[in-house]
């Protein structure tokens, strides 16, 4: 059964740094793209990051040079390292996994989902 456990998350000064972690247990790790995501109040949930198997990846245009992306397959952990973090960065971080070979930015092609992570930004 996979599961994925998101931690890092909390509240930040803008400008300031955070990096989410995501366990995977239950499943080959190595085998699935991975993703981040996120969605603030009143907002649908949006890709931020995604990598694929061989590591490649893609960002959302809005973090892009800010956040970036990585998996430690030894360790079944897929990271985000956020940085020059904004207020608009607000929102909850969800890890996701799916059994592909290339990765999207949509939330719809996502099939396993972590219970997420608050991040906050204060100006």
């Amino acid at each position: 059964q996979v599961q994925l456990v998101e931690s890092g998350g909390g509240s930040v000064q803008a400008g300031g740094s955070l990096r989410l972690s995501c366990a995977a247990y239950g499943y080959t790790f190595s085998s699935y793209c991975m993703g981040w995501f996120r969605q603030a109040p009143g907002k649908e949930r949006e890709g931020v990051a995604t990598i694929d198997i061989d590591d490649s990846t893609r960002y959302a245009d809005s973090v892009k040079g800010r956040f970036t992306i990585s998996k430690d397959n030894a360790k079944n952990t897929l990271y985000l390292q956020m940085n020059s973090l904004k207020p608009e960065d607000t929102a909850m971080y969800y890890c996701a996994a799916d059994y592909r070979t290339r990765a999207t930015m949509s939330p719809r092609d996502f099939n396993y989902w972590g219970q997420g992570t608050q991040v906050t930004v204060s100006s």
